[in-house]
């Protein structure tokens, strides 16, 4: 049982004058002691105080602290590194401009945060690296998941992890086919409520298809991305238009943009353009995320779905990031900013995206 702040104010006797400041608590993985909201509740209830909660469990989930603390919270979403910080822990400093030897660094600094990612102890202590992310993958994931949940049939939980990391977009009628041709039985009810284990947990992030329906948003088929690149080197291993790809994703979360709120995907008639802002019903941007852009017919493919999406959209706001190509091209009476991503990765393109 957690102690009653009430007979607690031993640490005011020293410094009387403290208690009528405010004052701020930190309390970091708080979800291992037992009856915790209890004492956070004495502590909003009776001083004057600030209360900060972390925690790195699935036990720890937003929506049950609001529950908890009857809705006095702001939750925040802590992502691993940003290349920003990921740069700032290699030491590696850069300004507007950049010489060639700076350049090279920050392109050799970015293909490793490509590849691994940024959880922080894998990228502190990279020697130790792929020993940490199987760990965070077998005790963080699956452990802390089949335990919170009391999941059984853990083989399927293994399974889902595997398909959803790999595959591009996510259907549950597909996996419970799968399952069943390698004769496992397992039923689809369960298998909706693993996904939103999954998802409540931040291990994926699905992104659903635009409409100005909001059921046919929901009934569309999500694009699934992973919260970290390290989960993906783990398990497909060196696909890097899946890393691309997901990294900018995450460097949109990063901005502040929602998934299934102002982010999006588009597809219409086997056109797709990765991602949609948009404001209120307006599409405001549109954005393809290309890793090897060099070959004509790729860039042309994308460039058709962009250009399609816009007329029928009615947006201009048009972007390819792009591994290391930088230009601005006029196409049909439409500008089409392209811009690489570890120069966007260390740019703050929140309001020029929209």
């Amino acid at each position: 049982m957690c102690p009653s702040i009430e007979n607690n104010d031993s640490e005011y006797e020293i410094y009387p004058q403290d208690k009528k400041r405010k004052v701020w608590f930190f309390f970091d993985e708080v979800q291992n002691v037992k009856n915790w909201e209890v004492f956070v509740r004495d502590i909003l209830d009776k001083q004057k105080a600030y209360v900060f909660l972390s925690g790195s469990s699935s036990k720890l989930l937003s929506k049950e602290i609001a529950t908890a603390l009857r809705g006095r919270t702001l939750s925040y979403l802590i992502l691993p590194f940003s290349f920003t910080e990921f740069l700032k822990i290699k030491k590696i400093s850069f300004g507007k401009y950049l010489s060639a030897e700076e350049k090279a660094r920050l392109l050799n600094a970015f293909r490793e945060y490509l590849s691994f990612g940024g959880y922080p102890e894998a990228v502190i202590y990279p020697e130790e690296r792929e020993k940490i992310i199987r760990e965070i993958i077998e005790v963080t994931i699956y452990r802390d998941l089949v335990e919170r949940h009391k999941i059984r049939n853990t083989k399927v939980v293994r399974l889902m992890l595997n398909y959803l990391v790999s595959a591009k977009e996510f259907s549950v009628h597909k996996f419970f086919n799968f399952l069943k041709s390698l004769n496992i039985k397992v039923s689809k009810n369960s298998l909706y409520n693993f996904l939103e284990f999954f998802n409540e947990a931040f291990v994926f992030l699905p992104l659903r298809k635009f409409s100005y329906s909001l059921k046919t948003i929901e009934q569309s088929t999500p694009k699934i991305y992973c919260t970290d690149n390290a989960l993906i080197e783990s398990i497909v291993g060196d696909d890097k238009g899946k890393k691309f790809e997901n990294l900018f994703f995450l460097s949109l979360l990063r901005r502040g943009f929602e998934p299934n709120k102002n982010l999006f995907y588009y597809s219409l008639n086997n056109h797709e353009v990765d991602f949609l802002i948009k404001k209120g019903r307006k599409v405001k941007t549109l954005l393809q995320a290309c890793f090897a852009l060099e070959n004509f017919e790729t860039k042309e493919r994308e460039i058709r779905s962009l250009l399609r999406a816009s007329e029928r959209l009615g947006c201009k706001n048009l972007f390819v990031i792009t591994s290391d190509y930088e230009s601005r091209e006029e196409i049909k009476n439409r500008t089409i900013k392209f811009i690489p991503l570890w120069r966007w990765l260390i740019s703050d393109r929140r309001n020029f995206i929209q």
